[in-house]
């Protein structure tokens, strides 16, 4: 476990009475009840900004806190205890990354005071299919003047309809599949011939698809080198990777805590359940599993901040056991709890849902294995 300085300790505290008090599971069944079809709850996120924590990581020139990608990791587990539905991951954590690591001067200056300030939603599209698969980016960026034309679809666009700013892997050179030939572009949200369409997710939030008529940017909107994007693309990913990893791990945590609560409580044939020896081991299986799941989390986190060039094993090692645990946990609060478990009534089921989905989303546990076994040299 790391060990926080005193600006950590206070932004996780502060994190987690914001998310117990202000935004409790009750408010992501209101959003899913509400038939509004957004994807986070828009008050919510303007709190986020108003608290400073969509700059954590943004640089202190462009009106952030520079704190560190652990210290956002932190809120991102307060969050997670409670489904909170934010653009915090797509936006404080990928957008700003992937300005920070490959915007211009003039990008940078022009997005990140904004995203600090949580007045722009950010989203991050790469996937075109419906397993992860950034390499294999097909969308087309012809050169069409002195800027481009993009044609393509996009999907599972996390926050993709809300989005000011989409960020998009498009292909200038190569085929899918190579890595090289791929370019970053920054896209408005309202850009002539990009058509968003929500897709409605298990877990109450939301995606996109968004196809690309023909939208025209200029020379200006390439973030990065053209043909280059992906040494900017992977490091954005496996930040990604690290923070939903935090995010899931807290929601484990909310999980296991539910359930232990219940087993210390719930009675049959004159027990406690919580007595069973069975139950025990399963209770002690998440226990440990947890506290594993934390270590590689921290570490992936603080080996981003050390400044390393290279975290693909800790992220993918970091993804793939807050998937396998998220799965866990989450499968045994709802057959724990028993009949009241598989009802509505129960959050089980909610946390079920979200886990499911952040299992797939930038890879899931068996897709990480493998590319942890490749980094390795397996």
């Amino acid at each position: 476990m790391a060990v926080l300085n005193e600006e950590q300790t206070m932004l996780r505290d502060a994190a987690k009475s914001w998310a117990q008090e202000s935004s409790p599971v009750t408010k992501l069944r209101a959003l899913r009840d509400g038939g509004s079809g957004a994807s986070f709850d828009a008050a919510a996120w303007a709190e986020m900004g108003a608290m400073g924590w969509a700059g954590v990581i943004v640089p202190e020139e462009h009106d952030g806190t520079a704190f560190g990608y652990l210290s956002l990791g932190l809120i991102l587990e307060e969050t997670g205890r409670t489904l909170v539905a934010s653009p915090l991951l797509s936006t404080a954590l990928i957008g700003a990354s992937a300005l920070t690591l490959g915007g211009s001067d003039a990008q940078k200056a022009a997005w990140l005071p904004k995203i600090a300030a949580g007045e722009v939603v950010t989203a991050l599209a790469v996937d075109e299919k419906a397993h992860h698969a950034p390499e294999m980016t097909a969308l087309k960026a012809d050169k069409a003047g002195d800027g481009w034309s993009l044609t393509g679809k996009k999907t599972f666009v996390l926050d993709g309809v809300a989005a000011d700013l989409v960020i998009v892997a498009a292909r200038t050179g190569g085929k899918p599949g190579d890595t090289d030939g791929i370019t970053l572009f920054l896209v408005a949200g309202d850009a002539a011939g990009l058509t968003r369409k929500h897709l409605a997710l298990a877990d109450s939030r939301g995606a996109a698809e968004l196809t690309f008529d023909g939208v025209k940017v200029g020379a200006d909107a390439v973030l990065g080198e053209v043909g280059k994007g992906w040494s900017v693309l992977e490091p954005v990913l496996d930040r990604a990777r690290a923070g939903l990893a935090a995010e899931m791990l807290g929601s484990a945590l909310q999980a296991f805590e539910i359930t232990l609560d219940y087993l210390k409580t719930r009675t049959q044939f004159g027990q406690v359940i919580g007595t069973f020896q069975s139950l025990q081991h399963r209770a002690a299986k998440m226990f440990t599993d947890l506290e594993t799941t934390r270590s590689c989390v921290e570490a992936a986190l603080e080996q981003i901040d050390s400044g390393a060039t290279d975290n693909r094993a800790a992220a993918s090692l970091a993804k793939a056991k807050a998937s396998d645990l998220a799965h866990l946990v989450s499968n045994e609060m709802v057959q724990m709890h028993g009949g009241i478990g598989m009802t509505d009534v129960h959050d089980a089921g909610l946390y079920l849902k979200r886990a499911r989905v952040a299992e797939h989303l930038f890879g899931g546990a068996s897709y990480h294995r493998d590319r942890y076994a490749r980094v390795l040299g397996f």
